[in-house]
């Protein structure tokens, strides 16, 4: 809904949020904006990323680059940028940051900024595909079951299909079917800390979380993955099935310190069991559906980094709307562009 002038409570409030790791997030960094504006505050989306060919970058208000996120600075170099721009809300978007920026919740707070990311434990338990399997199991949530490597090469008797992927892998990389012993010998020894599991078959959702900074879930909207690319879906649709939603609301509860926007990954395999196999806590690459569908993550957010308790409804979102992306561009003046590099957008 948008904001009429004076009926917001939030209206001339100022405020800077700051994405992190932006690259192709051009929808998601427009729908922040769009919250700030419906909610009539006089806000600013900044972004950082590695690299200057990030297409999002170009939709912000302002951008920085920064270092590679293990660089030993990142995290100085983001509290930076937060100064520089007056940004007090940062929401980091990929996997391989998030345990560096949960450990240093205390480090943004004493600068006055607030994470928008869950707590040590749960980004160190996602990390780490073999920790979200064990996390899955002495939580009662059904898992695909995990196989030994070793144990499993020397197993005559051992069946096929089986999924093999690393266990600190992201967006499907380093993911194969092992459809023979042959391929287990090859992936187990070409894949780094692969990990080995059962193969899941059925129909696969990702579920968009949401949990206030209070611990509380307060929405989960299932999105059944029709087709994907490089691991990210390309064609989705919102499927309002109670069953996955209160499954999904069971899994974030027993997270030790969920915060914010999480994804968490299921299967619903043909005779109807549930098989719960990742969790990552940020913004899913196919968030934009879920937006699309009322479910407003980033106003809902903001409003309670502002101070508020807005009112959501469990189900308040609109079941059966597909999303079906296609590619855009962004245009850049190059030589302009390098003119500028090194330096603050105006």
């Amino acid at each position: 809904m948008t904001n009429v002038e004076g009926t917001s409570p939030y209206h001339g409030r100022q405020l800077t949020v700051l994405l992190t790791s932006v690259g192709r997030r051009v929808s998601l960094l427009r729908h922040f904006r769009e919250a700030l504006r419906d909610l009539g505050v006089r806000g600013r989306v900044v972004a950082l990323d590695l690299k200057e060919s990030a297409p999002a970058l170009y939709e912000a208000d302002a951008f920085e680059l920064v270092p590679r996120v293990d660089a030993p600075d990142y995290v100085a170099r983001v509290i930076d940028a937060c100064q520089r721009h007056n940004a007090t809300f940062v929401v980091p978007l990929i996997d391989t940051e998030l345990r560096a920026l949960s450990e240093s919740h205390a480090l943004f707070r004493a600068q006055g900024v607030e994470l928008c990311l869950s707590g040590p434990k749960t980004t160190a338990l996602s990390a780490d595909k073999r920790l979200t399997a064990d996390f899955f199991e002495s939580a009662g949530i059904p898992t695909p079951r995990l196989l030994d490597i070793e144990e499993s090469l020397g197993d005559p008797s051992l069946s096929f299909p089986l999924f093999l992927k690393p266990a600190d892998g992201s967006c499907s990389q380093g993911a194969h079917l092992i459809r023979s012993r042959s391929d287990l010998e090859y992936f187990s020894h070409s894949v780094k800390n692969a990990m080995l599991q059962e193969h899941v078959t059925g129909n696969e959702y990702t579920l968009d979380v949401l949990v206030d900074f209070q611990g509380r879930v307060r929405q989960v909207v299932p999105r059944l993955r029709l087709e994907t690319r490089a691991g990210e879906v390309s064609k989705g649709v919102t499927v309002k099935d109670y069953e996955i939603m209160a499954a999904g609301r069971r899994v974030a509860e027993a997270l030790p310190d969920a915060r914010g926007c999480i994804t968490i990954q299921c299967f619903k395999t043909p005779s109807g069991e549930l098989k719960f196999i990742e969790i990552n806590p940020r913004f899913g690459g196919g968030y934009p559906l879920s937006w699309a569908a009322g479910a407003q993550f980033p106003r809902w957010l903001i409003e309670w980094h502002l101070g508020g308790d807005p009112e959501i409804a469990w189900d308040g979102w609109k079941e059966d709307l597909a999303m079906l992306r296609y590619d855009d561009a962004v245009y850049v003046d190059w030589t302009e562009q390098r003119k500028k590099e090194g330096r603050v957008l105006p």
